[in-house]
């Protein structure tokens, strides 16, 4: 079976940047499992799938367009420390959920100095290119359950 339109995918990966650092990998673990076409990964790795099959492997390169956006310099903000009320010892790397005009956003601390803390509401992927090395474990069309709710069930997927 090709992977098309509401098929049910699993694959092993392993994402690098640009300079070959290992981001992200399903080594010793159980694949990736995803309702292809329901927006469940990335657009620009989704589009590399179409069409292959078990067994198949690749290797896809995918422009921050097609992953995780552009990085959004307004998005990069200088908050006071007392922002952070209750929260000692804020070091770069904590996240936080922000309440936006948006709604919420998640934010990691980039940079604390005195009482200046500068957090990035960015995906920590945003701006890079992304490299995946996939193979493709298994694919097999979707429950209408699966289909209604828009995502995998069972191993791998979601549980309800």
């Amino acid at each position: 079976m090709l992977i098309a339109q509401n098929s049910v995918v699993a694959f092993h990966y392993t994402l690098t940047n640009d300079t070959g650092e290992v981001l992200d990998s399903s080594e010793g673990r159980e694949p990736l499992t995803y309702l292809h076409g329901a927006g469940n990964i990335i657009p620009g790795l989704e589009k590399e799938l179409e069409g292959r099959q078990a067994g198949d492997k690749l290797s896809a390169v995918v422009e921050p367009g097609e992953g995780y956006g552009e990085k959004q310099e307004q998005l990069v903000q200088e908050v006071p420390r007392d922002a952070f009320q209750g929260v000692e010892g804020i070091e770069p790397g904590m996240q936080f959920q922000a309440q936006t005009q948006g709604g919420p956003l998640m934010v990691t601390v980039t940079s604390v100095e005195g009482d200046t803390v500068t957090v990035d509401g960015n995906h920590p992927l945003a701006g890079q290119i992304l490299n995946f090395d996939v193979e493709i474990a298994s694919v097999r069309e979707a429950s209408e359950e699966e289909l209604e709710h828009g995502h995998v069930h069972g191993e791998g997927g979601h549980q309800h």
